[in-house]
């Protein structure tokens, strides 16, 4: 079967049907997912002391951190309509996120991504899921070292793809941040800007973006930031 057959049959499954063809059957779906006002809600004491002692008054209720989310794991587990893969230039497959979601995906994926003639520093490109929970994955390509208007472009343009194909949930993973060496703090406040002002002008088209962290640290980092930027 050509991967565009593959594709197309994998699209037009029910998630029932989908499901058992999964790489994993640990998959956590969108519910599973708490918004960052449920998590700050539930939180708030331990985030306040660690963060912000003085300001232990805030509250959530902004509609866009409503539509946000932190979430620790496996971001080719999340069952959402895509997921962005922080891939090389060839498109190919890599070490990290980039080949744990070509493996989760199976071999189609590096088949359709062939086709697309690589991609730039910044440009985003979608392909299907395939075996993958999630419909979609949105590829860009990070910057290596602190480039803020090259790694802002990655998480705008992935957005903007996400819209223009009636993706209305997706997943990032920290961009730049592993062996392409962004430092973990600037990266995050990057990408939560990037994200709040494309919300803000793009409120009806997104329903969730989900930052997917790995580290510690970066929970840490995102915690503080998110608290700062969304409530």
């Amino acid at each position: 079967m050509s991967f565009k057959d593959d594709k197309e049959k994998f699209l037009k499954m029910t998630t029932d049907e989908k499901r058992k063809y999964y790489h994993t059957s640990n998959i956590t779906t969108l519910n599973e997912v708490p918004t960052w006002c449920e998590y700050w809600q539930k939180n708030k004491e331990r985030i306040d002391k660690q963060v912000n002692p003085k300001e232990s008054d805030k509250t959530c209720s902004d509609d866009l951190a409503k539509k946000i989310s932190m979430w620790q794991g496996d971001i080719t587990s999340l069952e959402i309509d895509a997921i962005v893969n922080a891939a090389n230039s060839s498109l190919l497959g890599g070490g990290g996120v980039d080949g744990a979601i070509h493996r989760a995906a199976g071999p189609n994926l590096k088949k359709e991504c062939a086709t697309l003639n690589g991609c730039r520093v910044g440009e985003a490109k979608i392909t299907g899921g395939y075996k993958l929970p999630a419909k979609y994955v949105i590829h860009t390509v990070g910057p290596r070292g602190e480039k803020p208007e090259k790694l802002k472009q990655c998480y705008f343009n992935s957005l903007n793809v996400a819209k223009e194909n009636g993706i209305r949930t997706i997943a990032f993973p920290c961009i730049s941040t592993g062996v392409y060496g962004y430092p973990q703090r600037p990266a995050a406040e990057v990408a939560l800007t990037t994200v709040k002002n494309y919300l803000q002008t793009h409120f009806d088209e997104i329903d969730r973006v989900i930052f997917c962290l790995f580290l510690k640290s970066d929970k840490d980092i995102y915690e503080e930031l998110l608290q700062n930027i969304f409530n």
